[in-house]
């Protein structure tokens, strides 16, 4: 059974760096993209960003771009998001998430529905 747990959140001060990780278990984590998503309260999830199965491409939210770093070991079945230069709007709960399907050949999974197995989130606060 597919098990994701992000760690690593926390409250912060803006300016300040966080790393958040994703650990995947119960498949072959290299065949899958993954994502982050974050949702503040009162508003919908949305896509943070995404890496390829195969390590070299991905994908930012303009919001988060030159800010947010995603990275992957596949020897750790780890994902990471670096955040860097935190901002108040950053603050919420940041999930990380599975593509559907393996080895998808074209292009990055950024949508929702993209995504089929989720963690149970982590929380970062960021204060001003």
């Amino acid at each position: 059974q597919v098990q994701l747990v992000e760690s690593g959140g926390g409250l912060v001060q803006a300016g300040d760096s966080l790393r958040l990780s994703c650990a995947d278990s119960g498949r072959t984590f290299s065949d899958y993209a993954m994502g982050w998503f974050r949702q503040a309260p009162g508003k919908e999830r949305e896509i943070v960003g995404a890496i390829d199965w195969s390590p070299g491409s991905t994908f930012y939210a303009d919001s988060v771009k030159g800010r947010f770093a995603i990275s992957r070991d596949s020897a750790k079945n780890t994902m990471y998001l670096q955040m860097n230069s935190l901002k108040p709007e950053d603050t919420g709960v940041y999930y990380c998430a599975a593509d559907v399907q393996p080895r998808r050949w074209i292009g990055l999974p950024t949508r929702l529905r993209d995504f089929g197995s989720w963690g149970h989130g982590t929380q970062v606060t960021v204060s001003s």
